[in-house]
Parts: C-alpha cells; structure tokens; sequence
C-alpha cells in the first residue's frame, strides 16, 4: 500500500513538473531568440512583481499570470501588463483616453497616490492579469537561470524517474524469486505425490503374486 501511494505521488510531482519545465524552457529559448519580445507560452506571459506600486492586490516578489489579449476589449479597473521602454509594467487600466487620436489607456498602480505620467497606447499592451502566485517570483527569476532550472526541476524530475526505474526493477526481481519459489513448491508437491503413488503400487503388489505384478507394471 505504502508503496502505490509513493507512486502515486511522484507521477503527480512528475506530471506538474514536466510542463513547469517545458513551459520554462520555451520561455527561456524564446527570450534569447526574440530578446525585443515578451516571451510567452501559447499566449501565456508570467511577469515577476519588483516593486511596491501595485499592493495589496499584488506585491512585490509575486509571479502574475496574464494572457495575450486584445487592447479594445480592456476596461477600466482591469490590470494590464505594458512596455514602457525596456521594462514591461504591471499597472490597473484608471481611464480610457487618446493619444495622438489613438484610443489609449490612463494607468495607475494602486498604492501610487498619482496616476503613471505617460498614457499607454494599444501597442504597448502586452497582456492583462489572470492571476497571481504569491511569494513565487524570486523562486522564478532562479529557475530563469541554468542551475535553477536543474536545482528546482532537473533533479527532482531525474531522481522521479530514477526512483521509479529502480523500484520496478526490484519488483520484477521479487516476481522472478516469487514464480522460482512457485516452480519448486509444485515440484516438491509432484515428488510427493509421486511418492505416495508408488507406495500405494507397491502395496497392491505385496498382495499379489510375483508374476501379477510384473504383468501390472
């Protein structure tokens, strides 16, 4: 029993591994490939909160999860990630407005006691906020690195498999001893019966002349 849950446990751990580690990678190659993009994953764009400006509802050191989404379908209060420059910031939509005739977004975070000083048009919109995951975004700017990547999801991934390779290794070794044990109960089961087959002839022959016997047999 103790062994089944062990196994059901490190294929979850594996099945929540695997696509943090496919999703990380992809992230990771698309940033070097790509380095004037955002990176994302099928539309996906984690971003890892630095600052103070959107507390409480975000705070720093906080992964958000937003979603590539589509500028003229934001409204106010909703909280969007946007470029200014080369840093992509995580700010709630206060106003709808123009910029040079275009529609374009007044922001602000929500501990700032003003509004961001530059508008913010659709091109910059990177994508709006899904959800966040408290506490989790040092731990991501580690896994963005080759040693974290192989600390918090190489290791523990190589050392299910490893585990899971080893244990029905061993089964199978206790299976084979199992069936050996089997094969030679039923051959001493046989040499018994064989045994009692053959006392039980040579009674019958006792009673009986020499010459019947050999007639029997």
């Amino acid at each position: 029993m103790k062994r089944k849950i062990a196994h059901i446990v490190g294929v979850i751990i594996c099945i929540i591994l695997a696509p943090i580690l496919i999703m990380n990678i992809t992230i990771t190659i698309k940033s070097y490939v790509n380095p004037e993009q955002v990176p994302d994953f099928f539309g996906i764009k984690p971003f890892i909160v630095l600052t103070w400006s959107m507390e409480p509802a975000i705070q720093k050191g906080d992964l958000v999860i937003t979603k590539t989404t589509d500028p003229a379908t934001l409204n106010v209060g909703d909280i969007i990630s946007f470029r200014e420059g080369e840093t992509v910031i995580t700010h709630r939509i206060e106003e709808l407005t123009e910029q040079n005739g275009e529609p374009a977004f007044i922001t602000k975070g929500d501990m700032n006691q003003s509004t961001d000083a530059k508008t913010v048009s659709y091109s910059q919109v990177e994508s709006s906020y899904l959800f966040k995951v408290a506490g989790l975004g040092d731990i991501a700017m580690f896994m963005q690195t080759p040693v974290g990547i192989l600390v918090l999801v190489g290791f523990p991934l190589t050392g299910l498999i490893l585990y899971d390779v080893i244990r029905r290794r061993l089964d199978s070794r206790k299976d084979t001893a199992g069936a050996g044990d089997a094969q030679a109960e039923i051959e001493r089961l046989k040499a018994e019966l064989a045994m009692k087959d053959g006392r039980s002839i040579g009674g019958i022959c006792d009673a009986m002349p020499a010459l019947a016997c050999v007639e029997s047999e």
